[in-house]
């Protein structure tokens, strides 16, 4: 255990003679600002869950037949929502959580309520799941599409999980804080794929204890398109991007790790159409793009840097998970960037994700932007995007 992170001391109640009568009786709450306990984890019960890096070699991924379950599920989500004791969004733009669902014992027309949900609000939040065990989430995984296989990341222990990616920080790691710009680490998973994934699950079966910091927070490329300026929308709109694995692979083998598949680099629009909402989005992530295409250098460079910027800095486009024990993050890969917090050390941090393989990014011109959409239905004012004008910022 680290200097500063005991065991708080328990204290009796109060006796008369320490505080008058108003406080008899009661409990003194344990409190250290900024420090957790540290669970002991001896014995521990995820031990097949822990990593590995097999050293094989796994052949090019081929085209898979994709069709988004998304497109079956009800726009009101009536199958999912009867079984739910509450929901409720985060803010307008990203993140809704539920409650009263079971992962594990969902109904197909419920699984097509969830991957619309998902695709409308891009991560949808859900507690306590303890019956989803690794079988059960790789099975629902698997009813949205073919289950992708991560060319250089750690799998479970256990054999059979190879599509499986495991997220572990152990109690002595260190933190990567300083290996990464906060920018960088805004990312979507593996978007040098041919089809990269769609819906994605995140189980944390071991983390800091509550206030011991590991929060992930995603941000919304659909409303990072609206963010944009019409005149920024449709410039990109006619560009195209190169995402590649090769600084992903190289530094898998720096750390003498194995690279199971040879690293890709592909071509994505950098604005894509959403095939069930319909929706604009941007399409890009520090972590993988390289460079615009077609496009002088100092101009590609400046505007990721300024996409960088948009995707990082803008709060509205943010949400930010606390995390306990069994609650899964459920997110689209086509339409959202996430970020890993650090600050959690001394703390396990364990996490098991599974997703599929979904279409090949497309752009459809006749798409509408979220802002735009929601505006229409609700009667919501236009944004205004002209920052020339003189304001009082007065907060």
């Amino acid at each position: 255990m680290a200097p500063g992170l005991v065991e708080p001391a328990q204290y009796d109640a109060f006796k008369d003679s320490d505080v008058k009568a108003p406080h008899k009786n009661k409990s003194v709450i344990n409190y250290t600002p900024g420090r957790n306990v540290v669970e002991s984890h001896e014995n521990y019960e995820y031990e097949d869950l822990k990593p590995r890096f097999p050293d094989v070699k796994w052949p090019a991924l081929t085209e898979v037949p994709y069709h988004d379950k998304g497109l079956n599920g009800d726009p009101e989500f009536r199958n999912l929502l009867s079984a739910a004791t509450d929901v409720f969004d985060y803010n307008p733009k990203i993140g809704t959580e539920i409650h009263g669902i079971d992962l594990a014992n969902l109904t197909d027309a419920q699984k097509d309520d969830l991957a619309r949900l998902i695709a409308t609000r891009g991560v949808v939040f859900f507690r306590d799941q303890k019956n989803l065990t690794i079988d059960a989430q790789r099975e629902l995984g698997a009813y949205f599409g073919s289950l992708h296989k991560h060319a250089t990341t750690c799998v479970p222990q256990r054999p059979g999980l190879e599509d499986v990616h495991v997220v572990y920080t152990g109690e002595n790691s260190t933190d990567m804080r300083a290996m990464f710009t906060p920018t960088f680490l805004w990312h979507s998973d593996v978007t040098y794929e041919f089809q990269p994934p769609s819906y994605t699950s995140l189980k944390v079966v071991t983390g800091p204890p509550r206030g011991g910091g590991g929060d992930t927070l995603w941000s919304s490329q659909y409303a990072a398109y609206d963010a944009l300026s019409p005149f920024m929308q449709k410039y990109l709109e006619s560009l195209t991007a190169l995402h590649s694995a090769e600084m992903q692979a190289q530094g898998s083998r720096e750390l003498g790790r194995p690279v199971r598949r040879d690293a890709v680099t592909t071509e994505h629009p950098i604005i894509r159409t959403h095939p069930v909402t319909g929706w604009k989005s941007l399409f890009f992530n520090p972590g993988f793009v390289t460079k615009i295409v077609g496009i002088p250098k100092t101009e590609s460079d400046a505007i990721l840097g300024y996409l960088n910027e948009v995707i990082a800095t803008t709060q509205e486009l943010h949400v930010r998970f606390q995390w306990n024990k069994d609650d899964v993050a459920f997110w689209d890969n086509r339409v959202c960037n996430h970020t890993a917090s650090y600050g959690f050390a001394p703390h396990r941090r364990h996490a098991v994700r599974v997703c599929c393989q979904a279409e090949r990014p497309v752009f459809d011109p006749a798409g509408k932007s979220q802002e735009e959409d929601l505006a229409e239905r609700y009667g919501l004012p236009k944004v205004n995007k002209d920052g020339s004008g003189i304001v009082n910022y007065n907060d």
